[in-house]
């Protein structure tokens, strides 16, 4: 069937015989998605960022379902927003561009491939099955979108005899509702069983798969479901959640069955608009335009695949308008090329872009930020986010494209100096080695190796090229392994958590006790976890680095989250809790020592640890608003850490800050701690918090319906009865769970000790309070008493004056000085200090040398002065012999 903005072709497959009062544009498809699953009890759920927040196990959100991994996990917590819900619908911002799903070597070779694409996706969490999914797939497809049912083929999961997996039987029969059996395909793990990642939530799966040419028999289509063939196309993914894979690869059951589905929307839009190729649809048409436009190509896109496109003009346009795509949103939501993890997956594909664009389309050097605000023009109604941060993502993207154009030109000259050597040699075979080298290091893909290899009568060795690149992998992976090993030595599972709140129904803890301080409280120990061996109802004293967790009905006990470290402490008189964390509600306190399940204990928190930690975490809140006063625009943050020995803030900011920025923010903080400002927390709906201006939040994050405001020097009610008054901005305001002061002077002082850059476009400070500022603070004053201060026009004149300088007793001497400079290299103090005692320092170290300097010339001067009158009194006294001489002869 054909929509009416398509043209029926002999030979093609298209959406619909009936004819359509509205052509199916993108947006339109999306809308109809969501609209039907809404009608169907499901929620709408805003799509996640693509960069995810606090999951180590994802480069980038590859899947609709990654956000709602803690709902098939059993580990949301009861505050969340996602507590309860059992159906969900979206459009979900996806990267498979690194790790276990990388499409970026495929991008702009075939019609479909994408490293950046919108995922249309309805969800059951332990509510309807696979019964369900297929029902309304089929309804959806067939009657709202109009699709034959002639052309449509289904997959399901065939069984796995090595990982004891049966068939799924069940899910055929259900489609032998609709389809004839030569139409419902059975197939292996590898097509119809599908994982999130190494590790996570899993399932057998069942595929639709749409056939472009109509009429065709249905024993030569089965031939090319899951083939590769362009002609027949996977359209959507009905995942039937069942299992979690485990960091030692096991599969473990989950309590209850989910549903995961994930339809591309590009796929969808080229069917329903009637085109061959994803790239034709009016998702890509603008973006072709603009590239054309700004890389003054003489030739517009013209659709070319394969042999076709024999300059891989058509190629490069899929390339850069497919990598304009994804850098742009990943950018967006909070990541930065760089030279690690998902930064370098960036890097990548931006060179890729660049390089493409230049080889192919004489593209000049920085074309390719100037395609941002087209792209805005696309998505801006969808996905908002992308519009406010225009300028910081045009910023980005120019500084690295220039940055490459250098690498680009080093990594042709690398090729053509191996080429030659290897045929001055005599040799015909580009090394493997070689070729992943210019790949890892130059940004070059292997294709384009390939190419000027030819050019050059060479061939690579892509066996070895292949090898090596295998070889890479598995290093990232075992590296990726140890990473999430220590974290998951000792975490409850959807098993666990399902034994506790199903089998045993064992409410969440209740830990509103935990913003008291200094009252232990009389808890009942509920369950002890040890691990892989499950629940036991007691343990003994475990021996060192052996651990348990323990679940108690309330707890005082603030569990590690939002960059805070957790509390330590104790439970009764003889169990030492030296770490807490939260799963699903749970709050698991771990440690070791000896209890039993039902007793009843004090749980006490090492308080005086927590009055080190909470003045970091109130000073964070004041340094993130001094920064933004400073700074004078947004500088979204992108982590913190708070514990008792410092804070540690992370935010996004193109360039290092200077020693007058960094004084003023420190100024600014150690002002509003000599305010000794009431520091404000209340509980407020998320909407409400939403409206009050200034109002600051960490983006990704999920945060529930309930929100914890910490005000500090304002009250909440006033912010909440006037919000939008501009007042608020003088105030630092932030949605935070965590444990803090109760007056700023509470902190007694702070201390700004460093700051640099962790990735581009992204920075990072350090800062003490207390004591640890204090000592900080002392340390320069002591440092600086060991410097005279430099003369008031030194700056002007830039000389020492020496005369001056001998005067003054307490001249450092080179051997001094060189001391001093040791120690101000070691030593944590001020950042704003250390630059001025840097200044100071090199002043006094141009004087000591020259003063140096003129003093051996002094004694230079003088040895030949002594040496003159030596001579002289030599010569002097000879004189006066001769003449004495000539009277005696005459």
């Amino acid at each position: 069937m054909v929509p009416s903005s398509a043209t029926p072709d002999q030979t093609e497959g298209n959406a619909g015989t009936r004819s359509e009062p509205q052509p199916w544009t993108s947006a339109r498809v999306r809308q109809t998605f969501i609209d039907y699953f809404v009608e169907r009890g499901h929620v709408f759920v805003p799509s996640s960022p693509v960069v995810p927040f606090d999951d180590p196990t994802l480069l980038f959100t590859n899947a609709g379902m990654n956000q709602f991994k803690p709902l098939f996990l059993g580990r949301v917590d009861p505050s969340s927003p996602l507590y309860g819900l059992k159906r969900a619908c979206n459009t979900q911002k996806c990267v498979r561009a690194g790790g276990k799903h990388n499409d970026l070597d495929d991008v702009g070779r075939d019609t479909y491939h994408h490293t950046f694409f919108e995922m249309l996706g309805n969800w059951s969490f332990g509510d309807y099955f696979n019964v369900e999914a297929i029902d309304w797939a089929w309804d959806l497809l067939t009657r709202v979108y109009n699709l034959s049912p002639d052309q449509l083929y289904v997959t399901y999961f065939g069984g796995d005899p090595a990982n004891q997996l049966p068939p799924d039987l069940d899910t055929r029969d259900q489609w032998l509702r609709y389809l004839p059996s030569e139409r419902v395909l059975p197939f292996g793990t590898k097509d119809n069983f599908w994982e999130m990642g190494e590790t996570g939530p899993c399932g057998p799966c069942t595929e639709i798969h749409y056939d472009r040419v109509q009429g065709r028999p249905p024993s030569q289509g089965a031939a090319l479901v899951n083939a590769g063939d362009e002609s027949l196309i996977e359209i959507w993914n009905l995942v039937l959640i069942q299992f979690n894979r485990e960091s030692d690869g096991r599969l473990r059951r989950l309590p209850a069955l989910h549903v995961d589905t994930g339809m591309g929307l590009e796929r969808l839009c080229a069917i329903l608009q009637g085109k061959r190729s994803n790239y034709d649809t009016d998702l890509f048409i603008p973006l072709f335009a603009a590239i054309q436009r700004e890389t003054r190509a003489t030739e517009a896109y013209a659709g070319r695949l394969g042999s076709a496109d024999t300059t891989l003009t058509d190629t490069a346009y899929r390339v850069v308008a497919d990598h304009i795509r994804t850098l742009t949103f990943a950018i967006a939501d909070g990541a930065v090329p760089s030279n690690e993890g998902r930064g370098y997956v960036l890097r990548r594909i931006l060179r890729r872009a660049v390089r493409y664009g230049q080889q192919f389309l004489d593209a000049p050097r920085g074309f390719l930020h100037r395609l941002v605000p087209d792209l805005m023009a696309l998505y801006r109604d969808v996905f908002p986010e992308i519009e406010s941060k225009a300028d910081y993502l045009a910023r980005i993207i120019l500084e690295e494209e220039m940055a490459f154009s250098m690498t680009l030109k080093r990594g042709l000259d690398r090729f053509h100096e191996t080429a030659s050597a290897l045929l001055s040699a005599g040799e015909r075979i580009f090394p493997g080695k070689e070729a992943f080298f210019l790949y890892d290091s130059m940004g070059f893909p292997l294709d384009l190796t390939q190419i000027l290899a030819t050019e050059r009568g060479l061939t690579v060795d892509v066996e070895a090229y292949e090898a090596e690149m295998a070889r890479q992998r598995a290093q990232s992976a075992a590296a990726h392994r140890q990473r999430l090993g220590a974290a998951e030595s000792l975490i409850l599972g959807p098993e666990p958590v399902a034994i506790l709140s199903h089998k045993w129904n064992i409410p969440p803890t209740d830990d509103s006790f935990k913003y008291r301080w200094y009252e232990p409280l009389e808890s009942t120990v509920l369950a002890i976890y040890t691990g892989p061996e499950g629940f036991v109802p007691r343990v003994a004293d475990s021996s060192d680095g052996v651990y348990v967790g323990v679940i108690l009905d309330r707890t005082p006990f603030y569990a590690e989250a939002g960059g805070q470290v957790a509390d330590t402490g104790r439970l009764g008189e003889h169990f030492r809790v030296i770490s807490v964390q939260s799963f699903g509600g749970y709050v698991l306190h771990i440690g070791s020592g000896r209890l039993g399940v039902g007793d009843r204990l004090l749980a006490q928190v090492d308080y005086e640890r927590r009055a080190l930690v909470a003045p970091n975490h109130t000073a964070t809140h004041i340094l993130n608003w001094a920064i933004w006063q400073v700074l004078g625009q947004p500088c979204d943050q992108k982590g913190s850490l708070v514990d008792e020995q410092k804070l540690r803030f992370d935010f996004a900011f193109s360039r290092g800050l200077r020693a007058t920025e960094l004084e003023r923010i420190e100024q600014l903080c150690r002002e509003v701690i000599a305010r000794n400002l009431l520091v404000y927390t209340q509980q407020v709906p998320l909407s409400n918090a939403r409206q009050v201006r200034a109002l600051r939040a960490v983006f990704g994050e999920t945060y529930p319906n309930e929100v914890r405001v910490v005000s500090i020097g304002v009250p909440v009610d006033n912010l909440l009865a006037s919000p939008q008054q501009t007042d608020w901005e003088r105030f630092s305001i932030e949605l935070c769970g965590g444990t803090h002061l109760q007056r700023t002077g509470e902190a007694h002082a702070f201390c700004l000790v460093d700051e640099g850059a962790i990735a581009k476009g992204i920075r990072r400070v350090v800062a003490r309070t207390g004591a640890s500022a204090l000592e900080s603070m002392a340390l320069a004053r002591g440092l600086a008493s060991r410097l005279p201060p430099i003369p008031p026009d030194a700056a002007e004149t830039n000389t020492v004056d020496t005369a001056e300088v001998q005067r003054l007793a307490t001249t450092p001497t080179i051997d001094g000085l060189e001391s001093l400079a040791e120690s101000l290299k070691a030593v944590t103090i001020s950042a704003a200090e250390k630059e001025r005692l840097r200044q100071r320092l090199d002043y006094w170290e141009r004087m000591a040398r020259r003063q140096a300097k003129q003093a051996a010339a002094a004694r230079e001067q003088a040895l030949v002065d002594n040496l003159v009158e030596m001579i002289d009194r030599k010569r002097h006294a000879g004189h006066r012999g001769s003449s004495r001489r000539i009277q005696r002869w005459s």
